[in-house]
Formats: structure tokens, sequence, C-alpha cells
């Protein structure tokens, strides 16, 4: 692969669009809100932008039950709006990734309203329908099968009963879903992330998944049948030739039940660029937030993600609680720098989730609040996915300058002292933290196309780790400690001629090759060859 592609180069932003900037005072977010954002994303030296679902939707899954692929839903704007959003994004030097959601569609789509209308319909094979069941879960609860008493069959959804699975075995449905594809790419789009691209077939002979250990239904079965099957790896080529017949074409998939491994397997030169593997997601519970950890998952995904294998960084998304709720007890944003400065420092590309730039937290919700679907089924034990999608905090105003009535979802209460115009007038918060970052990630090639090399620092509250291009070396590292800490570099190290990027002009090393933190620091140096 070619080490100059855009989507190296780039900082990709997710906006959320519901949840970004509502223009027309209806207390949802809007495609032209996004437009209204861009100046700032120019600011933050975004190069791209990965916007969640905008499509008609009767939102039993928030945008993820699409009605239709190929328009936008009202309450969003329209396409002249996506339109005039993709001339302005083009005008500023960013792309526009779309969600796509292919594995299944609502069961208000037309293509589901014909399919359920009869048994001969021609439609009917468009969708999974079977006259009993097997054992496949769905992953919202309870068997993935959903009787129809209209026809007397079950169809598949291993989501939500309102997000029926389409058959991708049919070869009709296969060429509607590349007419969508082709759609937003003769629209002018970038890109696509591809929502849990790895389910789109399943075991023709619908076979039961075997039995494992879990909590719920769902994880008590291996997905050996209703996962990841062989097909895949041919349409992902014949997915590959629709995007090589346009210019610069980017995709990223969503793997379902990511690994490392398992997301590895999905990326090269005639399947897709990337694929997540989600390496920094997991809840806190499940993944301490100390250097030991955290190293084991990068050697990990470095193991994978080799030759022409391109990784991703994510460090929070529109499923998973915020890093700074995860890993930020207070409102101090120290441990928000340091999540920062992985995500722009590893090898890959990363994703910036909207407001992570001014360290916002996930808002907390009693039942009444919630709206998705999964938080009212099983709270208080799961309580959804709501609290990271709260209204973007623009400044200190009612509703913190998202909408001029009553938001979707409340605004988090923190926003009258963290919002963007308050960070951007203090030289010293995260958002300026973050831009800096950017910028030095930009500006050396060693953080876009460098080699990942760990480093012993022989301190266990340190992370320290070289990138390696041909003409430079950083020196990346973190400081996991509330206290100084101190680390010895390798002598061959220590005689090159090191400058601060962080801190132009200051000397970085003391007597010994020795190397002083403080508090939480984050330390770049940088070294010519």
């Amino acid at each position: 692969m070619d080490d100059h592609k855009w989507w190296k180069d780039s900082v990709i932003y997710q906006i959320y669009p519901r949840s970004f900037l509502d223009t027309t005072g209806n207390g949802i977010g809007d495609l032209n809100g996004i437009i209204a954002g861009f100046d700032h994303l120019v600011d933050l030296g975004i190069g791209a932008i990965w916007l969640s679902p905008f499509y008609p939707t009767p939102d039993a899954d928030f945008g993820y039950d699409v009605s239709d692929h190929c328009d936008v839903d009202p309450r969003f704007g329209s396409l002249d709006d996506f339109d005039e959003l993709i001339q302005s994004a083009h005008k500023r030097n960013i792309k526009v990734i779309l969600d796509l959601v292919l594995n299944h569609t609502s069961d208000q789509h037309p293509w589901f309203l014909e399919s359920r209308s009869s048994i001969n319909n021609p439609k009917r094979d468009w969708y999974i329908w079977r006259d009993k069941k097997n054992n496949w879960q769905a992953v919202s609860g309870g068997s993935g099968w959903e009787f129809d008493p209209q026809t007397g069959e079950y169809y598949y959804h291993m989501f939500l009963k309102e997000q029926p699975d389409v058959n991708w075995h049919n070869p009709e449905v296969r060429k509607a879903q590349l007419d969508v594809v082709r759609f937003w790419l003769d629209r002018g789009v970038d890109g696509f992330r591809l929502d849990v691209f790895n389910v789109y077939f399943k075991d023709k002979l619908f076979r039961d998944n075997p039995p494992r250990i879990g909590l719920r239904g769902f994880d008590r079965q291996r997905h050996v049948f209703d996962t990841d099957q062989p097909e895949m790896i041919p349409f992902l080529e014949e997915l590959r030739e629709v995007f090589e017949s346009y210019k610069g074409i980017y995709s990223v998939g969503e793997t379902f039940n990511a690994t490392a491994a398992l997301a590895a397997e999905y990326v090269g030169d005639s399947a897709l660029h990337a694929a997540f593997s989600f390496d920094f997601n997991a809840s806190e519970l499940f993944f301490p937030w100390k250097p030991s950890w955290l190293l084991k998952k990068i050697e990990e995904r470095e193991k994978f993600f080799r030759r022409n294998r391109w990784p991703t960084t994510v460090m929070s998304n529109h499923d998973t609680p915020r890093a700074a709720s995860r890993y930020s007890h207070n409102e101090d944003d120290a441990n928000s720098r340091l999540a920062m400065a992985l995500l722009l420092t590893l090898r890959g590309t990363p994703f910036l989730y909207y407001g992570e730039e001014i360290g916002m937290r996930d808002i907390k919700l009693e039942y009444s609040e919630i709206k998705d679907p999964p938080g009212k089924k099983y709270w208080p034990f799961y309580k959804g996915r709501d609290g990271c999608r709260g209204p973007m905090q623009w400044n200190g105003s009612k509703f913190a300058g998202f909408s001029s009535v009553e938001p979707w979802l409340p605004v988090h209460p923190d926003f009258p002292i963290r919002n963007v115009e308050l960070q951007k007038k203090d030289s010293n918060s995260l958002f300026h933290f973050t831009k800096n970052l950017m910028r030095i990630r930009k500006e050396n090639a060693a953080l876009i196309t460098g080699s990942y090399s760990p480093l012993d620092s022989g301190n266990n509250k340190v992370i320290a780790y070289l990138r390696i291009s041909t003409e430079q070396i950083i020196l990346v590292v973190l400081n996991f400690s509330s206290n100084k800490e101190k680390i010895h570099i390798h002598r061959e190290l220590e005689n090159s001629q090191w400058e601060s990027l962080l801190n132009p002009g200051h000397s970085p090393f003391h007597g010994n090759g020795s190397l002083e933190l403080s508090p939480y620091e984050v330390s770049l140096l940088s070294t010519r060859k």
C-alpha cells in the first residue's frame, strides 16, 4: 500500500449527527449543524469526518434501523443539504465518510414490507425466513427468530426484532446493496464505515451454534455459523473493486466480536483498507488503565497488523462509555491527555469521537430518560448507550449552545465549565493540547508512517515507545502516575541530540541518560538519524 494515502495522514472525527448541533430548533442535531461546525474542525486540524446514520429511520435503534438507504431523514435535512455538506467539507479539505448499515434494515423498509407481505412475494428471499427456528440468539436478548403470524414463518434478526437481517446469499440483494454504495459515491463521499460487516453472511444450512459458558444467551454460544462466514472474503474483493473504480475511497469495517487477529483478516490490498479491533474500548472493569495492560494490547495489535495491514486507534465511540468517564473520575483531564496522546501517537489512523477534544463525560440518566432500547430492557444492570451520546457542549449558554430548545438527550451539567468556547480561550486546556498534538503528528512523518518499537523503561508506571521513520526517531513517554517518575533510556539513544516537540527548547535529559517526568506528563522527543 502507498504510505501517503489520505486516510493514513488524517485524524478522522466521528460525528453522531443528532447530538452535534441543532439549527432547526427541534432538539435534534442536523446536517446544517455539521456544516456550521466545520470551522471548529478546521481549527482543530481534522482531516475527515465519519457521520453516524442520518438516513430515514423509525428510531428503534436511533438510526441503525434504516428505512431508506438513499435519502436523508427530514429531521436531519435533505439530500440538497447533504450535497452542500459535501461541497463545504471538500472546500475545507475535509473528507466525508458515511456509516453504511447493510446487514439489516428497519422492519419498515419497503424491501421488508414486501418480503413479509406473502410467502410468494418476489422479495421474500431478500430476508432470512424459515418455518422453524434454530438456536441462534439475538444480541438484544432472546431468540434471533421472530414469528410473523401473517405468513406463519420466522424471520431472523441478530439485533432488535425491528432490524431484520437481509439475505446476502441472494444475488439481487447483493446488487441492490452495491447500488446503495454507488449512490453515495456518486454524490462525492470519500469512504464508508461498514456497520457489523462480518455478520453479513450466515450459514446456508442454518446449523446450531455450539455452546459455551456466558452470562446471557448470546454469550452462551460460540458464533460459528452466524458470523464470519467464508463468503465474506470474495464479497470484500468485489466491494474493493467498486471502491477502486472511484478515486481515493477509504473503507473501514466495524468488526463484530472484534479481536486484533479477526480484524486483521479482513484488511488488505483486495479487502478493506482497515477494520476496527477496538483495542482500547473495553470498560474499566475488564481493561485496567495501566501501562502493563495497554502495552499488552498494543503488542497484540502490532502482531497482526503488519505488512499491508493498517491499524486504527479508537478510544471512544457511540457504543461505549467516553474515555474521560472510564479513566477520569473527577474534573481533572490528566488521564484524558494520556488517552489523547496514545490515540495520536500510536501507529494507525486515529478516530476521534466528537467532544473528546474537550474531555466530555457521559451524561447520567434516570430510567425515565433512557432512550436506548437495550438500556430500557436491562436497566439497572446495563444503562444503554445514551450516556456517550449527549449533546455537544459548544458554550456556556442554555443547552450548551447545542439547541434553542430542550435537546433529545440532556446536556451534561458540567457544560458551564467544560465547553468549546471556554477551552479555546485557555491555552492550557485539553482542546489546545489535542490541537497541538494533531499539528505535531501532521508535521512529523515518523508519527504517521513510522514503525512502532516498545522500550523497556524500567518503570511499570510509565509507557515508552519509539516511532521510527527513515529520517527521524520520536520517543513517546507517558507517565501514568500521580507522582514524579524517572526512566533511563538505551545508551545509543542517549547520545542522540533530542528536541522536545511539546516544549521546544526544553532540555529533556538529566545526567546518565535519565528522563524525569512530572505527574501524568506526556513527553514527545525527536531526533534525526
